[in-house]
């Protein structure tokens, strides 16, 4: 077997592991012999098993994590061109930015430039779209697009997505709509000869017209520590949840993210960004959304791309927070059919509730215990064993062991645990401003390591 395939195996060892011992670890209630009708009185009682049902929200994406982590091969090395990168249609690269970092948006578009060029991709573009002129210099590789002030969409649409429409407008678009696929990126994505590749491979294929891929976040120096190990969990989540809904069954049953997102170019003008208030937020999840409900099919891309997390707690919780207003736009609105955003909503309350399940985790079912049947037990212990070995397995992924050593390696595998309880209670407040806070603003957080003190 190959090296790869050992250590896939080892990966799934570890996870079955992972499970058990969070099994073993978390009290068991079926044995007690309290009577909580009689101890604790019939309203408290329904209450206290109520709080239960939150873990219950978690099981289908949690399902699959797992069998997106262990069905396919987690540790594919290399990406192999299959076809001539000649005969590809044309690539335009489009980074969207507010015009706030030109010297890091700059710095990034030349070095996607060699990357592209050092990959073997000829027939391309680099597209900057920004609110504020940077100044990309002008040659055939690029274009910067300043969106005026003025411009407003049909639906009134916002932030990102205002200026995604602004680029599809006839007289601003100069691509081909058969021919041409959009590669979308923020302003602090990297490109690697293996996205580079993947992408290639993806468009020559041409059988699904939308397609994203792996983002990982420890590459280069690590500006935070805290966040960047509380992203590992992000990257196993692409590697598992995204992963299996794209090849399994080639729809965004959970969406996706914002960045290495695919698209075929007329596909992406028949969604449109241009979906209002409700699709400003979350415009990524918006898109999706309304392309599965339209009927077009998605593909895994292989082969990752970087970017770093944000450099303070402050921007990390106001991230996720935008997520989750962005995401609730999405489930409640109307244009939506539910069909379409079944499981993106089992999958949003299960956030929605994190407050409930962590106060009943920490709390409440240590103090007023009730006896629960065996199979609550199991997926109590499944959900929680699959979710602590998110961040263990981000962790290999992101910190693998011949480029880090062994001793910073398991030092991040260590740190990943610890990082749990901290991460836990972040998006429990990211939970309650979110629903308490500023609907509707768009926060952007910090992007050039100089402007902010390291941890």
């Amino acid at each position: 077997m190959s090296n790869s395939v050992w250590k896939h195996l080892l990966h799934c060892a570890l996870l079955l592991v992972t499970i058990t011992v969070v099994f073993k670890v978390l009290p068991a209630s079926t044995g007690l012999s309290i009577d909580p009708w009689a101890e604790y009185g019939t309203v408290t009682t329904i209450a206290l098993y109520l709080l239960r049902l939150p873990t219950l929200l978690a099981l289908p994406q949690v399902l699959f994590n797992f069998f997106g982590l262990t069905v396919y091969n987690a540790f594919r090395e290399k990406v192999v061109l299959s076809g001539c990168p000649l005969l590809a249609p044309f690539i335009c690269l489009r980074v969207v930015t507010r015009g706030e970092y030109p010297d890091l948006v700059q710095s990034n578009v030349r070095r996607n430039l060699h990357t592209c060029t050092e990959a073997g991709l000829s027939n391309f573009l680099l597209e900057v779209v920004t609110d504020r002129p940077i100044g990309i210099p002008k040659n055939h590789r690029t274009r910067e697009i300043v969106v005026p002030k003025e411009y407003r969409t049909t639906s009134g649409a916002m932030f990102k997505a205002r200026a995604l429409q602004y680029c599809l407008e006839k007289h601003v678009d100069v691509l081909s709509d058969r021919d041409t696929w959009v590669v979308h990126l923020d302003e602090e994505t990297l490109l690697t000869a293996h996205s580079v590749r993947g992408i290639l491979n993806f468009v020559l294929t041409g059988r699904h017209p939308f397609g994203q891929g792996l983002v990982t976040y420890a590459n280069g120096h690590v500006v935070n520590w805290l966040t960047t190990l509380a992203d590992s969990f992000r990257v196993s989540d692409d590697m598992g949840k995204l992963r299996l809904q794209f090849k399994l069954f080639h729809k965004p049953l959970f969406g996706w993210k914002g960045s290495y997102v695919v698209a075929q170019l007329q596909a992406e003008k028949d969604v449109s960004f241009d979906n209002g208030i409700d699709g400003s937020l979350a415009e990524d999840c918006f898109f999706a959304m309304r392309a599965y409900a339209l009927g077009y099919t998605f593909d895994f891309i292989e082969g990752e791309m970087h970017e770093k997390s944000p450099f303070t707690l402050v921007d990390f919780l106001q991230q996720r927070k935008r997520w989750l207003q962005g995401i609730l736009l999405v489930v409640r609105s109307p244009k939506i059919p539910p069909i379409n955003k079944l499981l993106l909503g089992i999958s949003l309350y299960s956030w929605i509730t994190m407050p409930l399940a962590v106060a009943n985790g920490v709390f409440i079912a240590h103090h007023y215990p009730i006896p629960c049947p065996i199979l609550v037990e199991y997926v109590n212990a499944f959900v929680a064993g699959c979710n602590a070995y998110m961040y263990l397995f981000g962790v290999i992924k992101s910190f693998p062991l011949h480029r880090f050593g062994v001793l910073k390696s398991v030092a991040c595998l260590c740190g990943a645990l610890c990082i749990i309880p901290v991460n836990v209670l972040i998006e429990t407040g990211a939970v309650i401003l979110g629903l308490l806070g500023t609907k509707n603003k768009f926060y952007v957080v910090q992007k050039e390591v100089a402007r902010r003190v390291t941890v």
